[in-house]
């Protein structure tokens, strides 16, 4: 299966050793100093985010990279058992794919109200455009697994994130189907 469609979670973790190959850092906008590890992603989803952030820019909004890439290693420090922190391979930062974002106005924090402010409001709205889901969605919480999150997107392609967001569907109902659609 595609890297971009794979579900990350509890049930399909990935295996300890699991390193993407394609790790960048292009300089987003980061709460992050140069050279740490959360400022890495994916290279494609990289510069899917470029775009999202430069858009979003010249909207005069102020999107801003919290964190991306999370080894298995760095996973395993954060662990506390919460519903917010994914266990050791289970999170989808682990695949360089996964992003979380704030703003000033909720002072970089990553908190519920990321999703009243203008920022994640626009991000809600526009996240499909550039390939991204809400991954962690409010009211699928038991679907998901995981607690609202308004802060974190996950990248699968334009063509998927505007199948999933149109039909409401969340990563795990689109793999529970009989039979996926193509994308």
């Amino acid at each position: 299966m595609d890297k971009y469609f794979r579900l990350i979670n509890r049930e399909h973790p990935l295996p300890r050793n699991y390193i993407p190959s394609d790790l960048v850092d292009i300089g987003l906008p980061f709460d992050a100093l140069p050279g740490e590890q959360k400022r890495l992603l994916e290279e494609k989803t990289a510069y899917a985010v470029l775009e999202l952030i430069s858009r979003s820019r010249h909207e005069g909004l102020n999107l801003c990279c919290i964190s991306g890439y999370r080894s298995y290693a760095r996973q395993a420090e954060l662990y506390t058992g919460s519903s917010y922190v994914a266990a050791p391979g289970t999170s989808e930062h682990q695949s360089g794919l996964a992003l979380d974002l704030s703003c000033p106005a909720v002072h970089m924090e990553l908190s519920e109200a990321f999703a009243e402010t203008r920022e994640g409001i626009w991000l809600a709205g526009h996240a499909p455009l550039y390939g991204f889901i809400l991954r962690y969605p409010k009211n699928k919480e038991h679907i998901t697994g995981v607690p609202y999150e308004p802060w974190h997107i996950r990248y699968v392609t334009r063509p998927l994130a505007s199948y999933l967001t149109m039909t409401g569907l969340t990563l795990e109902e689109y793999h529970s189907l009989e039979n996926p659609v193509e994308i």
